[in-house]
């Protein structure tokens, strides 16, 4: 497949453009005629005038239609399109900028529930329908809190801080590392000022994530470090709601440990995870995660991979039973490090089986994710017609086994 810089800058409007997208749709975004964007995709004539117009209505930057920069994969002109909106809503409420046709924001009490919701549609894995939502939210908990009485302003503040945070692991998922670094520190300025430690904490959990994903390893593990240090509860006396945050944070540390290769400081953050779990017998939801002992298992088997203990992870997969308890995106998460540890095994129809499921459980959720593409590249030579629907669903071509290294950076990051 050619490179996004060999392409003409006709075939990557027509590209970016997308199915859905027709030439008169394009024409009418950039009020330019029909002929003007025909001539533009067959590379007849693209004037400055018109590029910035398709780049507008295309909501990418000029340097992606010239070739300059890459587009991230899977990104759809609708995805851009929220994305764009959520990159205003933070940027603009950052800056104190607030909706001007808002005469009466929503209450406390509403925005909670709306922010609720929000987690709750992201853990189904529709990220593009979060983004949607989170924009508005922004805006709306901003300006919450400017009309919020004084001495009450508390819980404007974190419900503003749990409405950035939302907006920087949709970003983060998107690609969007920049404008996701930008929203997880609005959210920490706005949690510090809500004066709650685990809404604080959580928000530091999610700017290590943001680090994992810009392959940032040390830094991440030294914040989930210390993210999960602050909050670390007596469990003689912790409520479900701390158990929860505390047993997310120091998973979250065991698994950028394993992606170091710290094989020592995995196992003892795994262990502190696992009795996390116990402690509270099933899993629980707070603030927009769920932990559990279920969830300390199935994230387990991801650690064990990572580490190279492939047999290990086996053995926790075949003790893994029903995980129905998990959001569906966490079911899907588990789904893809048990197809990878099959895989790792030479288990190439068992893997097959695994991935498969899971795509064709949750096609929009996979669209966003790296890991797939790492199994289907790992299993390799096992091209048979499977693997070639695979790789359609997921974006890229089946690739020989034979030669084929596995990507240490792609399982780094691919989170």
């Amino acid at each position: 497949m050619p490179q996004w810089s060999e392409f003409s800058t006709g075939q990557r409007i027509k590209i970016l453009r997308g199915p859905d997208m027709t030439q008169e749709d394009l024409a009418h975004a950039c009020h330019l005629s029909v002929d003007a964007i025909r001539a533009a995709e067959r590379d007849v004539r693209l004037t400055l005038p018109t590029l910035l117009a398709v780049s507008a209505a295309l909501h990418c930057d000029v340097s992606v239609i010239l070739g300059q920069s890459t587009p991230r994969r899977a990104t759809t002109h609708a995805d851009r399109v929220i994305m764009t909106a959520l990159s205003h809503a933070i940027h603009d409420t950052s800056a104190g900028r607030l909706p001007e046709t808002l005469d009466e924001p929503p209450t406390v009490a509403e925005l909670s529930e709306i922010v609720t919701q929000a987690w709750s549609t992201y853990w189904t894995g529709q990220y593009a329908q979060v983004g949607a939502l989170a924009a508005p939210l922004v805006r709306e908990a901003a300006a919450r809190l400017h009309v919020q009485p004084d001495g009450e302003q508390a819980s404007a503040w974190a419900v503003l801080a749990d409405a950035y945070r939302i907006s920087a692991y949709v970003a983060n998922l998107m690609g969007a590392r920049d404008l996701a670094y930008a929203a997880i520190g609005h959210a920490h300025h706005a949690a510090s000022q809500a004066a709650d430690p685990l809404r604080a904490a959580l928000v530091d959990s999610g700017r290590a994530w943001v680090y994992l994903r810009d392959a940032r390893l040390a830094d991440a593990l030294d914040l989930a470090e210390k993210a999960a240090t602050d909050i670390e509860p007596r469990f003689s006396k912790a409520s479900h709601e701390e158990l929860t945050v505390y047993g997310s944070h120091i998973n979250f540390a065991a698994v950028v440990a394993s992606r170091m290769a710290n094989s020592v400081r995995a196992a003892d953050y795994l262990s502190q995870s696992h009795a996390a779990g116990a402690r509270m017998g099933r899993e629980h939801g707070a603030f927009g995660t769920l932990f559990g002992p279920v969830t300390a298992t199935t994230q387990a088997v991801g650690i064990k991979v990572s580490l190279g203990e492939t047999g290990q992870a086996l053995d926790l997969i075949d003790s893994i039973g029903d995980v129905s308890q998990l959001q569906k995106a966490a079911q899907h998460r588990y789904a893809m490090d048990k197809a990878l540890a099959q895989a790792d095994a030479r288990m190439w129809d068992s893997a097959l089986d695994t991935l498969e499921g899971a795509l064709e459980d949750a096609p929009e959720w996979a669209r966003h994710q790296a890991l797939p593409g790492v199994i289907a590249e790992k299993i390799g030579a096992g091209s048979t017609a499977r693997l070639r629907k695979v790789s359609r669903i997921i974006g890229v071509s089946p690739v020989p086994r034979e030669g084929m290294g596995f990507a240490a950076a792609d399982r780094r990051t691919a989170l």
